[in-house]
């Protein structure tokens, strides 16, 4: 790729924890990805007009509240709505284990966990935006 990746990185939702943001946003840019940090506080809607403005590869969403299943179905849905299906999303928190089949089953990438490595997360986002690039229409 000729371009460096871009990832959006943000708490949705109410929930005020962003520590595992925090460390995620900040091991990305540090192995030299640009990273927009969001913080906390926004709404799906908000990461979905970001996401496209900044015409990033991947969305880092962090749930700590519970309501990681429709704050990210209504994330996928307002990419998809927009044309940007084609943008990753990563999830993570505090995901119980029989959650991460069903977000992985509505276009989830990945759902980080406790205990990732930045150079694991790194290496997912790479890759997609490795084929991402490859199939964009020029």
């Amino acid at each position: 790729m000729d371009r460096t990746i871009r990832v959006l990185v943000s708490k949705v939702g109410l929930d005020g924890h962003d520590r595992g943001a925090k460390v995620i946003a900040y091991g990305l840019r540090d192995i030299g990805f640009e990273v927009i940090f969001l913080g906390i506080g926004h709404t799906p809607e908000q990461i979905v007009i970001t996401a496209l403005q900044e015409d990033v590869d991947a969305v880092g969403l962090f749930v700590l509240s519970g309501a990681h299943l429709p704050l990210t179905k209504r994330v996928i849905e307002g990419l998809k709505e927009k044309g940007g299906e084609d943008i990753a999303i990563l999830v993570g928190g505090a995901i119980p284990d029989e959650d991460k089949t069903q977000l992985k089953e509505m276009g989830v990438l990945e759902v980080l966990t406790s205990g990732i490595r930045i150079d694991q997360v790194a290496q997912l986002i790479n890759d997609h935006a490795f084929t991402r690039a490859s199939h964009k229409r020029v």
